[in-house]
């Protein structure tokens, strides 16, 4: 009897103990829950937080002004993280003071999924009758590493497909008589075509194209070619896929020939932009955020075209550059959360944010009208029809820690040393998959 008495005692004291604990988780609210209501008149504070550049971090300080007003039972505070943005987030989340929505990169939302730190979204895209988006408004291709066992765990808040700007004075001036848009409308944009312009180019003392070492830039002529980076179990197959390795060696050939600059062969602080508006490249591939900075150039003529192809189809899937909008697991407010997320990624909300020259393109249906203002440039309707059939980087990739890092090291150090393509990739390919062996396994 004694015995009971004291456990019962002891039971007692720990209960007390957890009392605060318990009370917290329950304030806490795991998705589709509800934190206590504040006080009457009391408005329900929260915080959200992202990267940019002074232009866009302007443009979200006016949605969440305009959001608050609209909402006067709630106050949401941006907190801009310029530098060192994962790194933040990620210790924010360890120390339970992370803000309750955010945006996320590829790579980092599939750490924020595995660690359970972020809501599952699905629920309140598909039942909630406030939810100002659904699933289906998305591109397909956009959803990428947000998704796992098809639960959306972050929304594209807008997207760049990666597309070929082109300088098109520098072009006419190295003899070429027809623009890239002239032979894509005709369907003879292809491998071939643009290779006599980067020749064109060269012999004119001019550089072809700058080519900058990222997976959207790579892939994006490997998918022009049919290739695969990826089978469908996940392995990495870049060395072995017949047209992938026919993509790889297209750059390779037009790297040895100078018809391609490779950017980390450039000067210190020059980049393929800089070149690009001091008429000295032809050809940069990036998304619509290069619009801002060229349309300041007054004496700068540009437009843009789809990757060329080499499969005899007049376009091909691309890489599109994504970022997603995710909710802390740990709100004390999902509703709210969820709510402002909606709003944000919502068409009327890519429309406010991107609209006016914005460096985006919605990734929601029903918002180009924010693309096509203005007719700048050009072939502005390019940026939407790679959209339409682009992709974000694969969970494959995105999913294994550091997998991405390995490809761009030995890819640089192939351009950098001369090295040569199929050692390479074959290095490249036992490097990758040890990589990926290594994280299951971890698992």
């Amino acid at each position: 009897m004694k015995v009971k008495t004291t456990l019962s005692v002891a039971m007692m004291t720990t209960v007390i103990a957890l009392l605060p604990l318990l009370q917290a988780c329950s304030d806490s609210a795991a998705p589709g829950g509800q934190a206590a209501a504040p006080k009457p008149g009391e408005k329900i504070k929260l915080k959200w937080s992202t990267w940019g550049n002074p232009g866009e971090l302007g443009r979200f300080q006016e949605f969440t002004k305009d959001y608050n007003a609209k909402h006067p039972n709630v106050e949401f505070e941006l907190i801009p993280i310029p530098s060192d943005y994962e790194q933040k987030i990620l210790t924010q989340l360890s120390g339970g003071a992370a803000p309750d929505v955010f945006y996320s990169g590829d790579g980092t939302i599939v750490k924020l999924i595995d660690n359970q730190t972020i809501a599952e979204l699905t629920p309140y895209m598909d039942k909630s009758s406030d939810s100002k988006i659904r699933e289906a408004d998305f591109f397909k291709g956009l959803w990428g590493a947000a998704k796992k066992d098809d639960k959306v765990y972050g929304v594209p808040v807008d997207c760049n497909p990666m597309i070929l700007w082109y300088n098109t004075k520098l072009l006419k001036d190295s003899g070429v008589t027809e623009l890239p848009a002239e032979l894509y409308e005709k369907g003879q944009w292809n491998w071939n075509s643009f290779k006599a312009m980067l020749e064109k180019l060269r012999a004119n003392g001019k550089h072809g194209f700058v080519l900058d070492n990222d997976w959207n830039r790579y892939y994006s002529f490997v998918s022009s070619n049919g290739g695969n980076v990826y089978n469908d179990k996940g392995e990495f197959i870049a060395d072995k896929d017949p047209k992938t390795v026919e993509a790889y060696k297209f750059l390779y050939d037009n790297i040895q020939a100078k018809n391609i600059t490779f950017a980390g062969t450039l000067p210190k602080g020059q980049g393929g932009d800089a070149m690009f508006m001091s008429n000295q490249v032809g050809f940069v591939s990036a998304g619509r955020w290069y619009l801002p900075i060229f349309k300041q150039s007054k004496d700068l003529q540009f437009d843009i075209v789809p990757y060329p192809t080499n499969t005899g189809k007049k376009i091909e899937p691309a890489a599109v550059a994504t970022a997603y909008m995710v909710m802390n697991k740990s709100t004390k407010y999902p509703k709210e959360a969820y709510e402002f997320i909606s709003e944000f990624v919502s068409k009327e909300g890519q429309v406010y944010r991107l609209q006016g020259g914005g460096n985006a393109v919605p990734s929601v249906e029903g918002a180009d009208q924010v693309v096509m203002e203005g007719n700048l440039p050009e072939h502005a309707q390019y940026f939407l029809d790679a959209r339409s059939i682009g992709y974000a980087l694969t969970p494959f990739e995105a999913g294994i820690p550091g997998l991405t890092q390995i490809i761009k090291d030995e890819m640089e150090a192939l351009w950098l040393k001369d090295g040569k393509l199929d050692e390479t990739l074959k290095s490249v390919g036992i490097k990758a998959n040890q990589k990926i062996a290594d994280y299951k396994a971890g698992k």
